[in-house]
C-alpha cells in the first residue's frame, strides 16, 4: 500500500502531541522528515524514529522525498509558509485558523491551485463521525424544525504572558484561536452561511486581543445562532441544536479526544431522552483522509471555499468588533 510521505514544519506541541502520532499510526501516511528553526527537530526526530531532520523550513520543502507538509506554525506565519510549500510542490494541511484574514487565504489557495497542490485547512475534529451522526438525526426530523443552535469554547489560558494566543501581531485572540470552531460547526452541521454578525468581546487592556467573545449569527435559512468563546473560563466545548420537538446536545464537539476520543450525543425528544457514543480518532482519521485525497487525485471533503467562508465570518466578527456594530455578509 503506497504511504505519503510527510514533512512537519514546526515542534508545536499540536505536532508532538496529536498529528505526528496521527501520521505513525496511519496506514497512508509516513513521518519522513521534520523541521525547526535551531535544533529541535533532532530531538523531535529521535523520539519518533523520523529518518531527516532539518534546522530550516526551507531545507525540509527543497527535500524531494516530502510530498505533502503540516503546518502548526503560529498564525501570522500560515500564508508565508503555506505559499512556499506550494511553490515547491508540496500538498498543504494547514492548521487552523488557514490565514489572518480572507484576503490572506484566497491568495494561499490561488498559490496552491497555480502549483497544483491540494490545501486543507486542518480541523480535525469535523473528521469525527459523531458529527455526521449529528447531521443525520438533525435531517430525519426527530427534533423537529431548527429553530436555535449554540455553541461554545472556552479554557482558562495560566501562561498568557508568554503564549503566542496573546500577541495580536503573530494572530492571537479567543475568535482566532477556538471561536473559529464554533463558526465552523454553526455552519456545517446547519448547512447554511450567516447573513448578519454582530460581535461583542472583552479585549485585554495591554495588547488588545479578544480574551473572550460572544457572537450573535442570523444564518441564510432563518436559524439563529450564538456562540462564546474564551481564555478567561473553564474548559468547555460543546454545542446545542434547539428545534420545535426536542433538542441535540454535544458536549465533547472539538476535543473528544481529551476523553478517549469519546464522542456523545444526547437527544432529547418527544420520544424521550436517550444518549449515543461514537469513539474515533479525529487526527488519524484527518491524516488518512489528506492522505487519501493525494494518493487518489481527488479533492478534500473540507473544500478551499468552506475555508474561506469560514474566514469571511472571522473577518466580520472583527469588524463588528472594531465597529460596535452589526456586520452584514451578502
Amino acid at each position: 500500500m503506497r504511504r505519503i510521505r510527510w514533512g512537519v514544519i514546526s515542534t508545536a506541541d499540536i505536532a508532538k502531541t496529536k498529528v505526528i502520532p496521527a501520521i505513525l499510526h496511519s496506514d497512508y501516511a509516513e513521518v519522513a522528515a521534520i523541521a525547526s528553526r535551531g535544533d529541535k527537530a533532532k530531538e523531535i526526530a529521535e523520539r519518533f524514529s523520523i529518518p531527516k531532520f532539518y534546522d530550516s523550513y526551507h531545507k525540509l520543502l527543497m527535500d524531494q522525498e516530502i510530498e505533502a507538509v503540516y503546518i502548526p506554525l503560529p498564525n501570522h506565519l500560515h500564508k508565508q509558509w503555506v505559499m512556499e510549500a506550494a511553490k515547491h510542490g508540496k500538498h498543504v494541511l494547514v492548521e487552523k485558523p488557514a490565514a489572518l484574514t480572507a484576503k490572506e487565504t484566497q491568495e494561499m489557495v490561488e498559490c496552491c491551485r497555480e502549483n497544483n497542490v491540494i490545501f486543507m485547512e486542518a480541523f480535525m475534529h469535523q473528521f469525527h463521525p459523531q458529527h455526521h451522526r449529528v447531521r443525520e438525526i438533525v435531517t430525519s426530523g426527530e427534533i423537529g424544525e431548527i429553530k436555535f443552535m449554540r455553541a461554545c469554547f472556552s479554557y482558562f489560558l495560566k501562561d498568557e504572558l508568554t503564549n503566542i494566543r496573546m500577541k495580536k501581531e503573530m494572530g492571537g485572540g479567543s475568535i482566532y484561536d477556538i471561536g473559529c470552531y464554533c463558526i465552523h460547526a454553526i455552519r456545517n452541521i446547519l448547512k447554511s452561511e450567516p447573513v448578519r454578525v454582530e460581535a461583542f468581546a472583552e479585549l485585554d487592556g495591554r495588547n488588545g486581543i479578544d480574551r473572550s467573545a460572544i457572537v450573535y449569527m442570523k444564518l441564510e435559512n432563518g436559524i439563529n445562532t450564538v456562540f462564546d468563546c474564551s481564555f478567561d473560563m473553564s474548559f468547555r466545548q460543546e454545542y446545542e441544536i434547539v428545534g420545535t420537538k426536542g433538542r441535540i446536545t454535544v458536549p465533547a464537539a472539538y476535543r473528544p479526544d481529551v476523553a478517549d476520543n469519546e464522542g456523545v450525543i444526547l437527544i432529547e425528544s418527544e420520544n424521550g431522552t436517550r444518549s449515543e457514543m461514537i469513539t474515533a480518532d479525529q487526527y488519524k482519521m484527518q491524516i488518512d483522509h489528506f492522505s487519501q485525497v493525494i494518493i487518489e487525485g481527488s479533492a478534500p471533503s473540507y473544500s478551499a471555499k468552506n475555508t474561506l467562508q469560514n474566514m469571511r465570518v472571522i473577518d466580520a466578527c472583527y469588524q463588528s468588533i472594531e465597529s460596535r456594530a452589526a456586520v452584514a455578509l451578502v
